[in-house]
């Protein structure tokens, strides 16, 4: 099992970023996915959440993975909080979604965790994991696409403002589409 202090664990994670499954010996005691050997997409994908877990864990004394917060509502509580644009979040998670392959959404993932990180809000990766590995089979690569829109675009606030006229009971909020 893993050991050493939290930064050595989180470091031996990031270490992990932009590199190939299991071409990274400080992650291997990391590793849950069995394997006969090969790499394969369920280890690409435990590898990409691992990494990316690393990065957003890094700096916080709060966890940055809490179950039943998909992607998607992470980016829409981030685009909630208005410490940046919503035309240029709105267009980075357009591009993240558009990414085809898994090591094109790991590079846009990795440019969007640190926002995520710098506001404090976590997300599952148990999930995330899910989607990753999803995310490598053509067939099932829409339905992660639609459900993260459907979480970052779901209907009610869309910004501060609007979250309080819906707290003050002038709006009043959709259903939780995921």
């Amino acid at each position: 099992m893993p050991g050493g202090p939290p930064g050595e664990e989180l470091a031996a994670l990031r270490a992990g970023l932009g590199s190939a499954a299991a071409s990274v010996p400080s992650m291997w005691p990391y590793y849950t996915t069995p394997t006969d050997g090969r790499v394969t997409h369920a280890l690409e994908a435990e590898h990409g959440a691992l990494a990316l877990y690393g990065l957003h864990q890094q700096s916080q004394s709060t966890p940055m993975h809490r179950r039943h917060v998909p992607l998607g509502r992470a980016l829409h509580e981030l685009r909630l909080r208005e410490r940046f644009s919503s035309d240029a979040l709105d267009r980075r998670v357009a591009a993240t979604v558009e990414s085809e392959g898994l090591p094109a959404l790991l590079y846009r993932l990795r440019m969007m965790i640190p926002n995520l990180r710098a506001a404090a809000i976590p997300l599952d990766y148990d999930v995330l994991l899910r989607d990753l590995s999803d995310w490598q089979k053509t067939d099932l690569r829409q339905r992660v696409r639609r459900r993260w829109g459907l979480q970052y675009y779901v209907w009610g606030p869309q910004n501060a403002k609007d979250r309080e006229k819906t707290s003050q009971g002038r709006q009043q909020p959709g259903p939780d589409p995921a």
